[in-house]
């Protein structure tokens, strides 16, 4: 028998704590436990950041970390036309389509995919490719279908099955060259497949689907560029199910039996073998990628859904970003200042209005001296120990400015705008700080700088109202609450940034230029639309962050954190102030750490 040194080629090392990556070839022993230990396989769906837009019986294309979707129905039933790009963890808005459809097929990847067919009750044969940021319009399918199956990629495609509606089963397959479609070899079994499929155009194949007479197939058939054959069954017959991989390593999920259902299996060419079932019974998600690494999105519950989930087959253990439960404000109030990070947090005012401040310690609030202005919709910068309360709205002290040093306030320089300055935007540090806008019944663009002991007037932003900001005073991020978007300062004059996905009224941002999250808040109107989503900000575009448990507006604005480590600090529900803090952590990842034992 071989030993480990001439298997690897090295020998296990002794350690003292397991490392924090594998070691010469991934095993080690571990002297101050006694246990021989390496790095264990972990297959496991992880959920991710959620679609933008809710959908079903979208088309997709690309890998786990570069995808794209579009088109499909959303909650209403209406079809769509909107594109979004997966990035290995946060969905972005693409170009549109040049239609809207739902059951269309798609393949390709995110900068080179393929669209084709689609519509509900009407089937179309229209097709179209993109390129990353637009799509093109291309000769049409020679057949007109909707809950189609595609594969390949732009230039070399193969579109089968599919049906119309009523629902009558096509068999028709077509190649597309880049150019034109031309007719291919029928399936032998006529199915509405519903973009699904896998592998190149010489070499697809197509899993389950629903026959002429609306029941579910567990036929599996491959294609060879010339003909299509018959393969090894499903274990159990579904249509409307997702498929991602080739025609020797291909993951099908959920899908509907007689019911929804949310099992899944691998292929291997020859055989199907049960792998953990995905998080939510559904049919016509999207899934692309590997059978080691795919990305799923949307479905039907029956309601269209943004569900995101990843599948990961590997030696690290992802732990998906997510918001939880941080302890109760002392008060349920909103409108307070903040300032600080999640685990070491001041705030001082709120609703009322009061004077109320507190810290916060990362599981716990305590109040601490009141704050010397009765002041609501104040805006806070800078550190728990070092942290500045900046104006609000109370008649006669709006320009007020007030420093926490972790024992006392201090009074300080006031604003030389003295206008009602409700809920400004702010971004740096006690003795470096800029604080703009603010709304005082018009929306103010009254910008000023702080040194530590003054403020100087700068010249006026080129927008108003309310707003929420982060960063230094160097390299600040505005993101006005009544519209989409954002504004970049570099120290001297501001830039146009990317747009918010949606508004963020009355909601906060945290975190840096090029590393920011922006939560809460909701659209302009009356009554005002309260919303619990999050977007994250790489210094070029705004992408879907994991939404909150509650929707809710003014809660404690300014700095709370980092994009990773934000807080979420009370504020006002549709039905009133709430206490409640929510404490967001970002996407973690480890290696998976087993004992290896004799077995």
């Amino acid at each position: 028998m071989s030993t480990y040194r001439e298997l690897i080629g090295k020998k296990i090392k002794k350690v003292s704590s397991d490392p924090s990556s594998g070691l010469d070839g991934e095993m080690w022993y571990n002297s101050t436990t006694g246990t021989l230990r390496g790095l264990a396989t972990l297959s496991a769906w992880s959920s991710s950041n959620p679609l933008i837009n809710s959908r079903y019986g979208h088309g997709g294309g690309g890998t786990q970390a570069a995808a794209v979707i579009f088109g499909g129905g959303n909650p209403a039933g209406a079809e769509m036309n909107q594109t979004e790009e997966y990035d290995g963890s946060n969905w972005s808005s693409g170009g549109n389509l040049p239609y809207s459809a739902q059951y269309l097929s798609g393949c390709g990847t995110q900068t080179a995919a393929l669209s084709a067919g689609g519509g509900w009750p009407t089937p179309v044969a229209t097709a179209a490719t993109y390129n990353g940021s637009t799509w093109t319009g291309i000769p049409s399918l020679n057949t007109a279908r909707s809950r189609l199956g595609a594969t390949g990629t732009s230039t070399a495609a193969v579109a089968f099955g599919g049906g119309g509606s009523p629902f009558t089963s096509k068999n028709e397959s077509e190649e597309f060259n880049g150019s034109s479609w031309s007719e291919g070899d029928n399936l032998n079994t006529a199915r509405g497949i519903n973009n699904n499929g896998g592998g190149p155009q010489t070499a697809a194949i197509a899993a389950g689907g629903e026959n002429p007479s609306g029941t579910s197939v567990a036929n599996v058939e491959e294609y060879n560029g010339t003909s299509w054959s018959n393969s090894t069954a499903l274990p159990a017959a579904k249509r409307n199910l997702a498929t991602a991989g080739n025609q020797t390593a291909l993951l099908a999920i959920t899908g509907v039996t007689t019911t929804r259902v949310n099992t899944a299996q691998e292929y291997d060419g020859s055989s199907w073998t049960s792998i953990s079932a995905y998080p939510t019974a559904m049919d016509t998600p999207d899934i692309e990628g590997t059978t080691t690494a795919s990305i799923a999105s949307g479905g039907s519950t029956p309601t269209a859904t943004a569900e995101t989930n990843e599948w990961n087959v590997s030696t690290t253990v992802i732990t998906a970003g997510a918001w939880a439960s941080g302890g109760n404000y002392p008060s349920s109030v909103q409108g307070m200042g903040a300032a600080g990070t999640q685990t070491a947090s001041v705030t001082a005012g709120g609703a009322g209005p009061t004077n109320l401040a507190c810290e916060y310690d990362g599981s716990a609030w305590s109040t601490i001296t009141n704050y010397p202005v009765s002041i609501r919709d104040v805006t806070g910068a800078g550190v728990q120990t070092a942290g500045l309360m900046i104006s609000g709205y109370s008649p006669g002290n709006t320009e007020k400015t007030n420093s926490w040093n972790g024992s006392s306030w201090t009074g300080e320089g006031d604003l030389n705008n003295s206008t009602n300055r409700q809920l400004g935007g702010s971004a740096g540090i006690e003795t470096a700080a800029l604080f703009w806008g603010g709304d005082g019944g018009t929306p103010i663009t009254a910008f000023e700088s702080y040194n530590g002991s003054a403020w100087t007037a700068l010249t006026a932003a080129p927008f108003g109202g309310n707003s929420s900001g982060c960063g230094t005073s160097t390299a600040a991020l505005a993101t006005p609450g009544p519209a989409l978007n954002t504004y970049e300062y570099g120290g001297s004059s501001w830039t146009a940034g990317g747009s918010t996905i949606n508004r963020h009224e009355y909601g906060n941002t945290t975190g840096t230029q090029t590393a920011a999250l922006i939560y809460s808040g909701g659209a302009p109107g009356s009554p005002a639309a309260y919303a619990n989503n999050a977007e994250g900000y790489d210094g070029t575009a705004w992408s879907t962050s994991p939404s909150l448990a509650q929707s809710k507006q003014i809660i404690g604005h300014g700095s709370a954190g980092t994009q990773t480590a934000a807080l979420a600090t009370a504020g006002y529900l549709s039905t009133g102030a709430t206490n409640t803090t929510e404490e967001f952590s970002g996407e973690t990842t480890a290696v998976n750490v087993k004992t290896l034992t004799q077995s």
